[in-house]
Parts: C-alpha cells; sequence; structure tokens
C-alpha cells in the first residue's frame, strides 16, 4: 500500500464517525484509530463511587446533629434568615488554604466582596470560593475536608 493510497484511508475515517478502522491484506495490516471514548466511562466511575459514601455521610449526619434538639433549632432560623452561598462544582470543601492554617472566614465575621471564603478542590484543582458581596457570616454548613455538590449549600450568610 502506497502513500496515497494510507492518505485517502485516513481522511475517510477523519470525515465520517468512525472511531476505528482496520485492514488486513495480503502483506499489509494498517489500524487507524481516532478520538478515545473509553476514559469518559473511567472518568465517570470514580464520581458515583464518590457520591455513594457521601450519601452515606449525609445520612449519619442528621442522626448525629438530630440528638441535641437546641442545636438543630437554631440552625433552622439561622438558614431561613440569610442567603446561601453554594458550591459551583463537585469536590471537596476545605476551610483553610492548609491543614495547620487559620481558616478564611469564620460564624459572625463580615467578609468583603472578593474576599476568599474557602476553597473547593476538584481533581485536584484547588477552586477558591468567594464572597460575591460584603455580607455576614451566619452559619457554616460544612465541615472540612467533606465532599461536597454542585448547588449544594457552603455558607449561610447575611448580606450587608
Amino acid at each position: 500500500m502506497d502513500i496515497k493510497d494510507l492518505k485517502s484511508l485516513i481522511k475517510m475515517v477523519t470525515e465520517t464517525d468512525i472511531t476505528e478502522f482496520e485492514l488486513e491484506a495480503a502483506e499489509d495490516k494498517i489500524r487507524i484509530k481516532r478520538g478515545c471514548a473509553a476514559p469518559v466511562v473511567q472518568y465517570q466511575a470514580p464520581q458515583q463511587m464518590i457520591a455513594m459514601p457521601q450519601q452515606m455521610v449525609q445520612a449519619a449526619a442528621p442522626a448525629a446533629v438530630a440528638a441535641p434538639s437546641a442545636p438543630a433549632e437554631t440552625a433552622a432560623p439561622a438558614a431561613a434568615k440569610g442567603n446561601e452561598i453554594t458550591s459551583p462544582i463537585v469536590g471537596t470543601f476545605y476551610r483553610a488554604p492548609a491543614p495547620d492554617a487559620a481558616p478564611y472566614a469564620e460564624v459572625g465575621q463580615i467578609v468583603e466582596k472578593g474576599q476568599v471564603l474557602c476553597i473547593v478542590e476538584a481533581m485536584k484543582l484547588m477552586n477558591e470560593i468567594e464572597a460575591e458581596y460584603r455580607c455576614k457570616i451566619v452559619q457554616i454548613c460544612k465541615e472540612n475536608a467533606q465532599p461536597v455538590e454542585f448547588g449544594e449549600a457552603l455558607f449561610i450568610v447575611e448580606p450587608l
């Protein structure tokens, strides 16, 4: 098989939806692969594994919080009074830039617009979550190093 024939085979594969082409002739064996569909499945499987322990953690957490009735009652009105700052991505919530460092924000603290409140780690990337407006931290909804889902509340704040 000459280069001209090989180029035409490659052109045929790229112009169609074919992801893999294999040709065996008497003296020649050609295999052309395009794209990679398998890693998509591999990347989705770990996300499902992460979601399962989180559901178990969430199921166990309400039982632990429900035991002392007074804190649970005070948490509900605080949630109703403020605005939620939610996670823009799925990942792991961190209150501080390092394990031995002070947290970015504490309950009762007034934060300015653009000030970092926490970090959400996703696939080894540290994403800083910033305050969108000047506000007072009323409640921190997650514990340090706890997994979070997209849209899940991280903080309850009171706009100032």
